[in-house]
């Protein structure tokens, strides 16, 4: 079997892109190899793991999760089932935490429901002074995210534990988090591969709730773990900026807003004290 021979029996099974990506990734070829070459012959362990994997994207599951990994600002990060998949709208979160730390020196920054470590990983990446703090209930997520912080260079001090719950008595400037926030039941849990992520990670579990539990939670405690003027940011649903809103300044958190992702959604809302 050629690249050529091995591309053309996937199509027949799943997108073009996804074939040509797990094409790369089973062979090692690249590209442009793709283009110049494709009679070259795919050795037969190759030809057997790109089929296998052929057969995993065929039944919806994630292309992140057959290859192990997902690119988020540049990088290359390990990604499991214990974790979500590093989505670009989160982006958003940590442009807007970096502006807020503008001119601070040596901020404390604590992520919550770190998950695979994209957020703490990035902040601590380009905000170099920063000490960072990450959280997640969950052990699959905690290792996940320390084997990406350990691989890429990332110097973060990762907690096992509920939410707030290791943080006993630690205040710091910034607070960040991407919480579980699609309401129990909703239909999107359903498709575009949703089924194979954490339902942990997506949903609050609350049925018959709004998906907000989550964020109650955070927004209600956050203040006893800020500083003076600490800023409080977590992304939500694109139909929950006003509710998010009004709970940061039922909290008592100053000049609540909600900004956009580039598709012009409602993503990120925040406060400080």
């Amino acid at each position: 079997m050629t690249l050529l021979e091995a591309l053309t029996a996937a199509r027949q099974r799943i997108d073009r892109l996804d074939a040509r990506l797990l094409l790369q990734h089973a062979t090692g070829c690249s590209h442009a190899d793709l283009l110049a070459r494709p009679e070259t012959p795919v050795s037969a362990p190759a030809g057997e793991q790109f089929m296998a994997w052929v057969e995993r994207r065929a039944t919806g599951e994630p292309l992140a999760y057959i290859v192990g990994e997902a690119e988020f600002r540049g990088r290359v990060f390990q990604v499991s089932p214990a974790v979500l998949i590093p989505r670009p709208e989160t982006e958003v979160l940590i442009d807007l935490a970096l502006e807020r730390l503008n001119g601070r020196t040596a901020p404390r920054i604590l992520d919550l429901g770190t998950g695979s470590g994209i957020v703490a990983i990035s902040l601590a990446l380009e905000c170099p002074a920063a000490t960072i703090v990450a959280v997640d209930v969950e052990k699959g997520a905690i290792s996940v995210a320390r084997n990406n912080a350990g691989r890429l260079g990332a110097q973060i001090d990762i907690r096992q534990g509920d939410w707030f719950a290791p943080l006993a008595g630690e205040t710091f400037d910034l607070i960040v988090s991407n919480p579980p926030y699609v309401a129990e039941g909703d239909p999107h849990l359903t498709r575009d591969g949703l089924p194979f992520e954490p339902r942990l990670a997506l949903s609050d579990g609350d049925a018959g709730g709004d998906g907000l539990a989550c964020i109650r939670h955070i927004v209600a405690t956050a203040a006893d773990h800020l500083n003076p003027g600490g800023w409080l940011l977590f992304e939500h649903g694109y139909d929950q900026g006003a509710a998010s809103r009004n709970l940061l300044t039922a909290a008592g958190f100053k000049t609540a807003f909600t900004h956009p992702d580039l598709a012009g959604i409602a993503r990120v809302s925040g406060g400080h004290l």
